[in-house]
């Protein structure tokens, strides 16, 4: 449709490009955290999961309100540590599954550190940290973001009983 006055059109409609979550995410079926979250359906869950890639300098990934399908910047999947990376997959299929039992993933009434759909997903994510060998300085610092204040993350870390 033509805006009037600016002489210009706008389609708005468009469709996102969405590949399968295990072309790029090989073995996760396998990760006692993951199944934990999926029990006997997560081959199935993973298998049909879709992921969705954006070149953003800045950003890492998160979940589609829409859909639950996981969106990835690519220079977060290119450049990351490679158990961050791993942890924030392992995040962001918490949120997949919280997506699943129907929750809203975007609570705007809440600081991101203090939202119940955050703070679970951290919980989680640092169990598996704590798993696979990381110490509490490397946790601590994997919890910092640039959208986190300083003070923020204090909050987080307290509430995570890191501190």
């Amino acid at each position: 449709m033509k805006e009037p006055g600016l002489g210009v059109e706008i389609r708005r409609n468009t469709e996102v490009k969405l590949f399968p979550f295990t072309d790029y995410f090989v073995g996760f079926e396998k990760v006692a955290a993951v199944r934990s979250l999926f029990g006997a359906k997560t081959a199935e869950v993973l298998r049909n999961l879709k992921v969705e890639f954006f070149s953003l300098r800045f950003g890492y990934m998160s979940v589609s309100d829409e859909d639950g399908h996981i969106l990835i910047s690519t220079n977060h999947l290119k450049n990351a540590d490679m158990k961050v990376l791993y942890l924030d997959v392992v995040h962001e299929l918490f949120h997949v599954k919280q997506f699943m039992e129907g929750k809203n993933l975007f609570q705007n009434e809440f600081e991101y550190v203090d939202s119940p759909i955050e703070v679970p997903a951290y919980e989680f994510t640092v169990e598996e940290a704590k798993r696979i060998g990381m110490s509490m300085n490397e946790i601590v610092e994997y919890l910092k973001v640039e959208w986190v204040t300083e003070e923020q993350h204090a909050r987080l870390v307290k509430t995570l009983a890191l501190s």
